[in-house]
């Protein structure tokens, strides 16, 4: 379950405001008020897509299908595996697909109707586990079905998926243990929560010690104003929530995450006159960030690493993020935060770690001089950087 076009639209759109009218849908002919309250967003989601979208060719926009990411094959590979009734539900933003997978846990929040966790089913091994949560009972009805289908395509002795109903602002009233998943991912869906702050609280919760999120999200180069986020159909089409990117990055501080890394990012185009009208001078990007949960306190001391090339699909190098790509034994100074997070994560296995030599300058430790996240500035980042650990045939 992905980005959300919510129904109230204005009756000069032609064939969506007919082909919403004929499913029962209130429309207003003038810009809607907003949302009073956090169960009217719930339900009105719900609605839209468990009752009038049922499959990708239903979307009205190109917001949630931005992939910036070049694709390795083995992704490639898994996808091609996916039952062609849950694909032709997708809808997301991004690729959602972290490195090093192989016998992790892994929570999609907001899994529609399964399509990524059952890639990801595929690609953490029989060892490993992947949970979907989504609010949408019909969505749900789509994912479970085919849960033996896909064990039974992998060669699984038993199914290594499972679909919660629940909401992802509190994923302990759905029964999510604490401290349980290695990642979590998301794709397009973080911006469409009326309770970010609680979205990224509990994230850290049902993470373990080390864990990642690594999310694709829309973005907004400024702080919205009050009549954007309380217009229902910006709403609907991913842009009245999407969060201003520094406020991700105070808010990820607050809960505990460490610096949110910016892995790839996109020009979102609205293509509607209309809406463009009403949006004026904001911008939009589709982003992947990647943020770690690290112990406070941990020791943060810069130092050299190397990578081993042990990853499938990145044997050559590894593009972790806007600013650090590692090539196979190649000596790297990293900062304190990255070391940490390194050391600290399931990377650590992929790396050997040095201390900097005492006859070397304290800066040969500290990794890239000039660091910015935000990402109107580094936009359309993987087709300005070499394809790294993925076939030229990927890079697409």
């Amino acid at each position: 379950m992905h980005c959300y076009f919510i129904v109230i639209l204005y009756s000069t759109l032609g064939e969506t405001y007919r082909v919403l009218s004929e499913c029962n849908f209130t429309i207003f002919s003038q810009p809607a008020k907003g949302y009073s309250d956090e169960s009217t967003v719930h339900e009105d989601v719900k609605e839209y897509y468990g009752k009038l979208l049922t499959k990708t060719a239903d979307l009205k926009s190109n917001a949630c299908m931005t992939v910036a990411k070049p694709v390795t094959s083995d992704i490639r590979k898994a996808l091609e595996e996916v039952h062609p009734d849950v694909s032709d539900r997708y809808y997301g933003c991004g690729l959602a697909v972290p490195e090093s997978l192989q016998g992790c846990r892994v929570l999609d929040l907001g899994c529609g109707s399964g399509q990524d966790c059952y890639m990801l089913s595929r690609l953490v091994g029989e060892r490993g586990f992947v949970t979907g949560i989504d609010m949408t009972n019909e969505q749900l009805q789509v994912a479970r079905k085919y849960i033996d289908y896909h064990a039974q395509r992998f060669g699984y002795r038993k199914p290594n998926t499972e679909f919660v109903q629940g909401y992802i602002e509190d994923l302990e009233d759905a029964g999510l243990k604490k401290g349980f998943y290695d990642i979590i991912i998301s794709n397009c869906v973080v911006n469409l929560s009326p309770d970010k702050t609680s979205v990224l609280k509990q994230a850290h919760r049902v993470l373990k010690d080390g864990g990642e999120l690594y999310f694709s999200d829309i973005y907004c180069n400024k702080d919205l104003p009050a009549e954007i986020r309380t217009h229902k159909v910006l709403w609907g089409e991913c842009l009245a929530g999407a969060l201003f990117w520094e406020d991700l990055m105070r808010l990820a501080g607050e809960v505990g995450f460490s610096t949110p890394r910016l892995v790839t990012a996109t020009a979102v185009t609205v293509g509607n006159e209309e809406l463009e009208n009403l949006l004026g001078e904001y911008k939009f990007v589709s982003a992947t960030y990647r943020l770690f949960k690290i112990p406070r306190g941990a020791p943060n001391t810069g130092c050299l690493v190397i990578y081993n090339g042990n990853i499938t699909g990145f044997e050559d190098c590894l593009n972790f993020d806007a600013y650090h790509t590692f090539k196979v034994n190649a000596v790297v100074p990293v900062d304190g935060e990255l070391a940490s997070i390194l050391r600290r994560s399931r990377f650590a296995e992929e790396f050997s770690f040095q201390p900097c030599l005492a006859d070397q300058p304290s800066s040969s430790c500290v990794g890239p001089k000039t660091v910015t996240w935000n990402p109107f500035e580094v936009e359309n980042l993987e087709a300005s950087r070499p394809c790294c650990g993925v076939p030229k045939s990927c890079c697409k």
